[in-house]
């Protein structure tokens, strides 16, 4: 399986594929600017986000159109955990979002930033993996009448 970081962090932008159908310009779930680290050069950008349908973009550029072309894309499905970071990487207002093998660094500009950051993408990584369980699930309650 490629490293979470090779699935978005390509030379290229992302391909359409990875983010076909979301309309990431409308009424997205949560929007803002966060720095996030780079996988090879460790250095580190501010950028904005953009988070729907279940997916992390990223963008050099707060106005998000029809036309823009996200940077990157995480797609939150293979993600496990998203939690506060600061006593990893010294960073104040930090928090990572982790996959079995990968660990990604993203800085909010303020603890309630890093807080709602959080809770949103937590809420859509568990929304994902209950779409997953519920198809794997027998109903229980009808099966005892």
């Amino acid at each position: 399986m490629a490293s979470l970081w090779r699935a978005v962090m390509g030379d290229t932008p992302p391909n359409p594929e990875d983010y076909d159908g979301v309309e990431y310009w409308s009424h997205p779930e949560r929007t803002g600017w966060l720095t996030k680290q780079g996988e090879y050069i460790k250095t580190w950008r501010r950028r904005w986000f953009v988070l729907k349908q279940g997916k992390l973009f990223w963008f050099k550029e707060s106005i998000v159109t029809r036309g823009s072309r996200p940077r990157g894309v995480i797609p939150l499905g293979g993600c496990l955990t998203v939690k506060g970071a600061e006593d990893v990487i010294n960073k104040e207002f930090s928090f990572e979002l982790s996959t079995r093998s990968d660990t990604m660094y993203f800085i909010a500009d303020s603890d309630k930033e890093k807080e709602d950051w959080i809770n949103s993408i937590g809420r859509s990584i568990v929304q994902l993996s209950r779409s997953v369980t519920d198809k794997e699930i027998t109903d229980y309650d009808h099966s005892n009448r």
